[in-house]
């Protein structure tokens, strides 16, 4: 006979969760590292110089795999890769034009779309403790933006933001739809290299100057292309294992992150927006949370196995 030493309450975090917690802090950890590449750069050209360096960290650790690429792998990858840059470049353009709490608000929007796009395009329901989730941690993420932020007007800077939002939320699910077909390595490269490709492509279009050679640029490109090159593989390899709903549960941690290093840099962390904190902590214990109904399953299918 065998007993189950997890919680009645909650299921273990799996080692594929553990590690997208991991990449949520470095995530976060960057945002001042961007911050300071924007006084000596436009976004769409830093964000193209910052996936080259990503790609190209990638590539030489994966040379020998690329041999072997398909052109499914290169398929998904473009389609990763241009949801990535529609993500990252949409949000620098927007943070052009409006205040940094607005577009932490509405980038915040991602966090439903991803179960959301899941029902309407894939047709796969997420179930109540997700759900419930979900909802605290959108909650958290307003609290986290404080009230200046939660106003949209639909201005074109605005617009822009919340399509990227929709593009992040589209890469969370691409990326879990094609994890288990696809070579992690390989993948990494075709996307990585797509959205520098492509955000290169969007310099002259959005009338962007060229920076003039600094070396802060220089840093910043190469230590966020060599986080954005962790962060992605992790993603790939992790969300074999672990839902985009879920997965986004633990990305919304990333302003959380993101306000602990500020808070250590010296940036002031409102009480409430500690209250926000609170609550995406909450939103991931929730949503591993059992119904009944659940339980009841889970020990129907255990006494199976017994017999």
């Amino acid at each position: 006979m065998t007993t189950s030493t997890a919680s009645p309450l909650f299921s273990r975090f799996s080692k594929a969760e553990c590690v997208l917690v991991l990449i949520t802090m470095i995530w976060g950890g960057t945002f001042i590292l961007v911050q300071h590449a924007m006084t000596v750069s436009g976004p769409m050209f830093f964000v193209g110089l910052r996936f080259a360096a990503a790609a190209l960290v990638v590539g030489l650790f994966s040379l020998r795999n690329l041999r072997g690429l398909t052109r499914f792998e290169l398929k998904a990858g473009a389609f990763i890769g241009t949801a990535i840059m529609f993500g990252y470049g949409l949000q620098t353009i927007g943070l052009q034009t409006i205040l940094s709490s607005q577009s932490a608000f509405i980038t915040a929007l991602y966090v439903p779309f991803v179960p959301l796009l899941q029902w309407l395009v894939l047709g796969r329901r997420p179930g109540l403790m997700p759900s419930i989730g979900i909802m605290l941690a959108f909650a958290g993420l307003m609290l986290l933006t404080g009230p200046a932020g939660a106003s949209l007007n639909f201005s074109p800077g605005e617009i822009a933001t919340l399509i990227g939002a929709i593009a992040i939320a589209a890469e969370i699910i691409l990326i879990s739809a094609y994890a288990g077909q696809v070579d992690v390595r390989r993948v990494t490269v075709v996307q990585l290299a797509t959205a520098s490709l492509l955000s290169f492509l969007l310099v002259v279009p959005t009338g962007e100057a060229l920076p003039d050679f600094s070396w802060v640029l220089l840093f910043s490109a190469v230590g966020l292309g060599l986080t954005s090159a962790v962060i992605q593989l992790a993603m790939n390899w992790a969300q074999k294992s672990v839902s985009p709903t879920r997965a986004t549960l633990i990305y919304a941690g990333e302003p959380v992150w993101a306000g602990v290093i500020g808070r250590i840099a010296g940036e002031r962390f409102p009480p409430i927006a500690m209250f926000g904190a609170v609550l995406i902590v909450a939103a991931v214990i929730v949503s591993e949370m059992k119904t009944r109904q659940q339980k009841s399953n889970g020990r129907s299918e255990l006494a199976r196995e017994e017999r």
